[in-house]
């Protein structure tokens, strides 16, 4: 059967000594972490998880997480995983949305799910079933069913839950080594993303389908990051420009042995030309990515032997991706011309969640409507111009602006607020607001007011009150180009306000 399961027992049976997962050093191997999970998905199966029932998590990034991941699949479930920065009323909506039958937590997020309605297990019961007897569910996955919904940072003022099957997973892994095939069976990969995310589960399941080493850690440090990349001889690596800088940025950089490494992509926000120098000069070119959440993370990939020459462009697609550019009518752009980019490949997701109006929308006959604009140029390779949807990309997280503003109107007094991106030198971006209010505001009330309902990466750092109502279009919406012309050149002037 195509699953990620039938995946994981053939790397137990063919390198069941390889390591599978190197957690925060903490390390098991194939063999290890399909009999853990399969001893799990048993127990899973008998707290009534059912196949298509729900399985949330809300926990850091460990090794506990990814044996429970791998369990939920096995017995049939759908893994529902939440941000663990996200504060109780978050968590309460996902809750709500995704209904899951059990709901698991690290000890330091007991207190945010306890009392959301599901039965609560506390993550650590994960350790209790490493060793034992082997055991294996009766139920067979099957490659249709979803495996998971991934909550994003839409252009909504809620999140939607993006959903994979098995077949889409395997598709999209199965697409990739045919374009990388150096990163396959034996690669050592670094991930750094959180689990919650597309990023962070894609990766684990991907890397483990393909049977590499992966290494995860809880969260990202650039100093460590670069150390792992040296002592773990790391062959394919990727994240955010962020991400990139940051490790630039520290004293034995320069010196670090990176030779290792195969592969190298950023993407998830606009790239510099300086900043892919800065790589090349050690010899290493960062390969530009393009895709989202809805198309399984990455949709293209600059190709190797063209990224030197071009490493602001993001590639052409894959073997079975095909990415085109079209005008708001729907025809395709001619080379050169800005368009709404429309990807057709193997890693789109089945659809929202609980959301077919949504679905509809993003998914056109066949093509998934990304909200961005690109450029194609004459031999079809993509270069990344914008983001159309409003979203904030703060330290490589995705905020979505209208969030924001729901948290921010729901102040007494507030009459209006637009919630833009403002530029900042630790996070690349965060969320600045303007408003228009009725009532004299307290910015430190409002601030502790917006932290009771938002993590604290979308929790505004610039706020302005302004004593006229905001400017409009002609449609009467709040006009948000007018406010960012207004304040362009005036934010490095604001005092933060935490």
């Amino acid at each position: 059967m195509k699953t990620l399961s039938s995946a994981l027992a053939w790397w137990a049976r063919m390198q069941g000594d390889v390591v599978a997962l190197n957690v925060a050093g903490e390390a098991v191997s194939y063999a290890e972490l399909h009999a853990w999970s399969n001893r799990l998905a048993v127990r899973l199966v008998e707290l009534g998880v059912a196949p298509g029932d729900r399985v949330a998590v809300c926990a850091a990034n460990s090794l506990a997480y990814c044996v429970l991941i791998m369990a939920t699949l096995r017995a049939g479930g759908i893994l529902a995983p939440m941000n663990a920065r996200f504060t109780r009323p978050e968590l309460s909506e996902i809750v709500e949305d995704v209904t899951p039958r059990l709901v698991f937590a690290d000890d330091e997020r007991r207190g945010l799910v306890e009392g959301l309605g599901p039965a609560l297990h506390m993550l650590s019961e994960v350790e209790g079933f490493r060793v034992g007897a082997a055991v294996s569910p009766a139920v067979e996955p099957d490659p249709a069913w979803p495996v998971v919904i991934i909550a994003t940072s839409g252009s909504t003022a809620r999140p939607k839950g993006v959903v994979f099957t098995n077949q889409s997973m395997i598709d999209y892994a199965a697409e990739f080594h045919l374009h990388e095939p150096t990163i396959g069976k034996g690669a050592r990969v670094l991930a750094i993303a959180p689990l919650s995310t597309s990023a962070g589960f894609v990766q684990l399941v991907h890397y483990t389908t393909l049977g590499c080493t992966l290494y995860m850690e809880p969260a990202f440090e650039p100093q460590a990051g670069l150390e792992l990349l040296v002592r773990g001889r790391i062959n394919a690596f990727g994240g955010v420009p962020l991400l990139f800088e940051r490790i630039a940025q520290q004293p034995g950089f320069a010196t670090a042995d990176l030779s290792a490494l195969r592969l190298v992509t950023v993407g998830g926000a606009r790239v510099s030309r300086a900043l892919l120098e800065t790589w090349m000069a050690k010899g290493i070119v960062i390969r530009q990515i393009y895709g989202q959440t809805e198309c399984g993370g990455n949709a293209t990939i600059m190709p190797a032997h063209l990224a030197a020459e071009a490493p602001e462009k993001c590639g052409w697609g894959g073997p079975f991706t095909t990415l085109v550019t079209v005008r708001p009518d729907g025809s395709r752009c001619d080379p050169g011309e800005p368009g709404e980019i429309l990807i057709r490949g193997p890693g789109r997701m089945l659809g929202y969640w609980n959301n077919p109006e949504a679905t509809a929308e993003a998914i056109r006959d066949g093509w998934l409507h990304t909200g961005d604009l690109g450029v194609l140029d004459e031999q079809g390779l993509l270069t990344f111009v914008d983001r159309m949807k409003d979203i904030i990309i703060s330290g490589g997280l995705n905020i979505s602006a209208a969030e924001v503003e729901r948290a921010v109107s729901e102040f007494p007094g507030v009459e209006e607020v637009v919630v833009i991106a403002a530029p900042d030198p630790k996070f690349a971006e965060t969320p600045m607001a303007v408003l228009y209010a009725s009532a004299a505001v307290d910015v430190p009330t409002l601030i502790a007011h917006c932290n009771g309902r938002l993590a604290d990466y979308k929790v505004p750092r610039y706020v302005v009150v302004e004593p006229e109502p905001l400017p409009r279009l002609a449609t009467g919406k709040l006009s948000k180009p007018a406010v960012r012309a207004k304040y362009k050149d005036q934010i490095a002037g604001l005092a933060r306000v935490r």
